[in-house]
């Protein structure tokens, strides 16, 4: 078993790790770390077959080729392809080649996605399959006949609408005949996958929840097992998986319903689901072989870690970390609902503190943070996170919101945030705080909102527009939706025509939810922490609104991280970042070191 692992001591590296015969091996040094960038957010950096490992190094962007059959095993590089970057990669041993989505830099325009095979031999890189926008999900059946994949188009983003295609692969590697198989504009696709007997399956949320299909011999699609659950999560990196082979027929698999995730088997041709007992909350990345599955786990007690299941066992693979924390002070969250706006009900994780050392006063209630996730399109996360256990730790209530937008309520849940970007997320987050005030579990007048990219714009949106909080927190957030729709990435440079309006036919709804073009109605201070090399969310957001803020005399410390991008990963960014934000709240509501 193969694994990547990111180190914050080692500024962010991601290192490559193997387990065989009970024992741990680190494979990879610096300073080679694995990461690909395509789309900006990567993924997929990955691939192995026989003991020969493919991937994708962070500092040049390409290809390299590492054999652990042997003894030290060091890299090599496969390509030299300045402006081009891969991802999502594919091993085809029978040709001597890798299958994956590149992305070729086009000065002065777009970057060019493509799908290509590099030649393990010589590194050449050959185009397979163009003219879409966006590519993934490279798929060879088992034979190594077809090829399985994901397409989209502008202005679409694959959880919306996207299609799977199927092409013939001939004598000399080529791709032709392709038939699109499933999807459309108003269905979305998540991980096409060919069984050990050659049939493809994939998820689709064409009833409205994200279930489970499989392609018949007619070309008919038929639901494996209807549920109203999400067996799909967005695409936002490559590498994805939420269900793998134990044999010809059976897949391990993981959905999630509730708010929270489920393990199962599932007999794919009976529609057959079999539930696993399991405290896990948490799941994602499953990847099966030879009758076990191998899956990333977690829950409210226990950090991400890797899992096996094993016929009915389910066995911890490897922990990251041996840091145990005491069980009976860590805060586990609590699934609610609130009403919101036009009569919709919206979902959150509560945590209360457990921290005997850090109480309220007598007579007072603890203070609220409520955290806006980002995406817009994500979701709260129920497994173990130190980032609220240090909130809950030091006295703060904790509302994790699950806004309308957010993934694992279906599809209609998700849409309803079409149009509403800036409206209805910012009215459920503070919906959620009024909740919580009127039921006298929060101190109402010591409220503050945080968020990172698209829930900075929650954040400063509540801020701007609701006077409810007293403080907030953005980490590399979104401020300017007229900068963001004509300075950002390709992946996400026309989501907002879904989320707000096309552009600049709808300027006026882009100017009228961007808190910098309303910074003169937030009263309260507010920290912003960005990364210099953020190629989402440029610095020059950050900025303005820290300008146009302290133009009005309000309180707003900036924080700027040189080598860090959109997402931080080193830990000391980590650590300052936190402990600068904490001295902040106690610094705006009165705290002192020993109350809350």
């Amino acid at each position: 078993m193969y694994w990547l692992e990111s180190r914050p001591a080692e500024q962010g590296r991601s290192t490559l790790l193997r387990k065989r015969s009970h024992q741990v091996e680190e494979l990879l040094h610096a300073p080679f770390s694995v990461r690909t960038r395509v789309h900006e957010y990567g993924g997929g950096a990955l691939a192995v077959a026989d003991g020969v490992v493919i991937f994708c190094n962070d500092a040049d962007q390409q290809l390299y080729r590492l054999d652990t059959n042997g003894p030290a095993p060091r890299p090599q590089a496969i390509t030299a392809q300045p402006g081009m970057r891969f991802a999502d990669l594919q091993i085809d041993a029978r040709r001597g080649r890798v299958l994956c989505v590149a992305e070729r830099a086009r000065p002065g325009h777009e970057p060019e996605n493509l799908l290509v095979e590099v030649s393990l031999a010589s590194g050449e890189v050959t185009e397979l399959v163009t003219g879409a926008d966006f590519y993934a999900f490279p798929r060879l059946d088992p034979q190594g006949r077809r090829l399985a994949y994901l397409s989209w188009n502008h202005p679409a983003m694959p959880w919306d609408a996207c299609e799977l295609w199927v092409a013939e692969i001939g004598p000399d590697g080529s791709v032709s005949s392709a038939i699109r198989v499933a999807g459309g504009l108003a269905e979305a696709i998540f991980q096409p996958s060919w069984s050990p007997a050659g049939v493809l399956h994939f998820v689709s949320d064409r009833s409205g929840h994200g279930n489970l299909y499989r392609l018949s011999d007619d070309g008919a699609s038929l639901c494996v097992c209807p549920m109203k659950a999400e067996f799909a999560m967005p695409l936002w990196v490559f590498g994805l998986s939420t269900y793998g082979w134990l044999d010809d027929d059976t897949v391990a698999c993981v959905y999630q319903k509730g708010g929270f995730w489920h393990l199962a088997r599932l007999a794919c041709s009976q529609g057959k689901l079999e539930p696993v007992v399991t405290e896990l909350t948490e799941l994602g990345l499953v990847f099966a072989s030879h009758g076990r599955a191998t899956f990333v786990g977690g829950s409210a007690a226990k950090e991400p870690a890797l899992y096996v299941l094993d016929g009915d066992r389910i066995e911890v693979f490897h922990r990251p970390t041996s840091n145990e924390l005491p069980s009976d002070n860590l805060a586990r969250p609590q699934s609610i609902d609130f009403p919101t706006s036009e009569g919709a009900t919206a979902h959150g994780l509560y945590y209360s503190p457990i921290n005997p050392a850090y109480a309220p006063l007598p007579g007072e209630k603890p203070p609220l943070l409520v955290i806006c996730h980002g995406g817009p399109t994500g979701r709260a996360a129920t497994a173990l996170n130190l980032a609220i256990q240090f909130w809950t730790s030091r006295g703060f209530c904790v509302l994790d919101v699950n806004y309308r937008g957010s993934t694992g309520y279906g599809r209609a849940y998700r849409k309803m945030l079409d149009g509403n970007w800036g409206v209805f997320d910012v009215e459920d987050c503070v919906a959620g705080a009024r909740a919580l005030a009127a039921q006298g579990v929060v101190d109402g007048r010591r409220m503050a909102i945080r968020g990172s990219s698209a829930g900075g714009l929650t954040v400063l949106g509540a801020l701007a527009f609701h006077d409810v909080f007293s403080a907030g927190a953005s980490y590399y957030g979104v401020c300017d939706l007229v900068a963001l729709a004509t300075d950002t990435h390709k992946f996400e440079s026309r989501y907002l025509d879904t989320l707000v309006g096309p552009y600049p036919e709808r300027a006026d709804l882009y100017r009228a939810r961007s808190p910098v073009y309303a910074a003169d109605r937030i009263s309260c201070p507010v920290i912003f922490f960005q990364g210099l090399e953020d190629r989402v969310v440029p610095p020059a957001q950050a900025e303005a609104m820290v300008k146009a803020l302290r133009q009005r005399g309000i309180e707003a410390p900036l924080f700027l991280f040189p080598g860090e991008q959109h997402g931080f990963r080193r830990k000391e960014t980590l650590v300052t970042a936190l402990t600068a934000e904490l001295d902040f709240y106690r610094k705006v509501f009165g705290i002192t070191e020993t109350t809350a």
